[in-house]
């Protein structure tokens, strides 16, 4: 049950942002086995001024239709899992216009005690819903 947040420059017309929400959700079920709707995403476009994403010393430009992935999600993945979910992002969005050079993704990782999904309660704690079994 990831949360993602995708953050781009405005300007993207709404049926490339859904498809590139859909790219990420597609990328998500097919390298972490969420189910399809295990689904929660929020998406912001912003002013070209308000995004700054630059290349780390690695020695590449972007262009304007950087994207920024936030992916919040149970811990314990492996490495592995981690670099094939990157991997899979890159080539899944590459066809809806996002070039792995305009992808930046950050992964973070907490437990079940730290989610609540609806009414003020910890669903997993108080056992409503099942913790997710990482492979």
């Amino acid at each position: 049950m990831p949360l993602v947040r995708i953050d781009m420059i405005r300007g993207h017309r709404p049926e490339a942002v859904r498809a590139i929400a859909d790219a990420v959700q597609q990328a998500l079920i097919d390298v972490l086995n969420i189910p399809p709707r295990d689904r929660f995403q929020i998406v912001t476009q912003h002013d070209p001024d308000e995004i700054v994403a630059l290349d780390a010393g690695l020695g590449f430009d972007r262009t304007p239709n950087v994207v920024i992935i936030h992916i919040f999600t149970q811990q314990g993945r492996s490495t592995e899992d981690k670099q094939r979910l990157y991997q899979t992002l890159a080539r899944q969005l590459a066809p809806v216009g996002v070039d792995g050079k305009d992808l930046f993704i950050s992964y973070f990782e907490n437990g079940p005690q730290d989610w609540s999904f609806a009414d003020g309660r910890a669903q997993y704690v108080e056992g409503d819903l099942s913790v997710p079994k990482n492979r």
